[in-house]
């Protein structure tokens, strides 16, 4: 069972709609209108909206690069409308959403087209979940460790993924470069920029560290060190 969300300003199709996914096993919302879907998205948290394109107030368009622009948008959204020509559906999905359908909407349609969306929003939230790793405070000198949600996050706009601050849409080797960077700061303010302790972590002897770091644009001498000898 999926929370589903029905944005349409027709009553008559809310309800069909509703009814169908309702008889699937869905747990539905409906919103007549923007300001009903932007309280049902924060309250509600669908894990998928049904987005109709043409309503009074705002449109399906607009709300859809509101979402984008706030962060909001974290579960798949079905672009709907029985007016719309291609090129406004084709802008939709280039925005972010996951598909558009023309009404009037078949049941079989609707029902495969909403598995997809639903599918694909499994698989993405499985991705975040099974990519959290730990990482040790570089303030706590204890054994616990604190988990970290920052490994796989979408990039806006983009249909791509960043692992922490590393987008993986860039060249191997600039990726490379700066998950070396993070590694070797995290280890150099973990071992207060002892080049030994570095060195015995890393596995790497001390001239070839300094030469990476070096490489890296990464500076040997911590900030509060610096402060210190002003």
């Amino acid at each position: 069972m999926a929370r589903i969300l029905v944005v349409d300003d027709e009553i008559g199709i809310r309800e069909l709609l509703s009814e169908i996914l309702y008889n699937e096993g869905h747990a539905v919302e409906q919103a007549e209108n923007a300001a009903q879907a932007r309280s049902a998205r924060l309250s509600y948290r669908p894990d998928l909206v049904l987005l109709d394109i043409w309503m009074p107030d705002t449109d399906g368009v607009s709300l859809l690069k509101e979402w984008i622009s706030q962060g909001l948008l974290d579960m798949p959204v079905i672009m709907m409308s029985g007016h719309a020509g291609i090129d406004i559906a084709v802008e939709a999905t280039r925005m972010g959403a996951m598909d558009f359908l023309e009404k009037p909407i078949s049941p079989q349609l609707l029902l495969k087209t909403v598995a997809a969306g639903l599918l694909r929003n499994r698989a993405k939230q499985s991705t975040l979940k099974t990519s959290r790793i730990p990482v040790k405070e570089s303030n706590d000198s204890s054994e616990n460790s604190c988990w970290v949600d920052s490994c796989l996050v979408p990039i806006e706009n983009n249909g791509g993924f960043k692992l922490g601050s590393v987008s993986l849409d860039q060249p191997l080797r600039d990726a490379r470069d700066t998950f070396e960077r993070v590694y070797f700061e995290y280890h150099l303010m973990k071992d207060g920029y002892s080049m030994t302790r570095v060195s015995e972590r890393t596995g790497l002897e001390r001239t070839h560290l300094y030469r990476k770091l070096k490489q890296l644009g990464i500076t040997t001498t911590s900030r509060k060190k610096n402060n210190d000898n002003k």
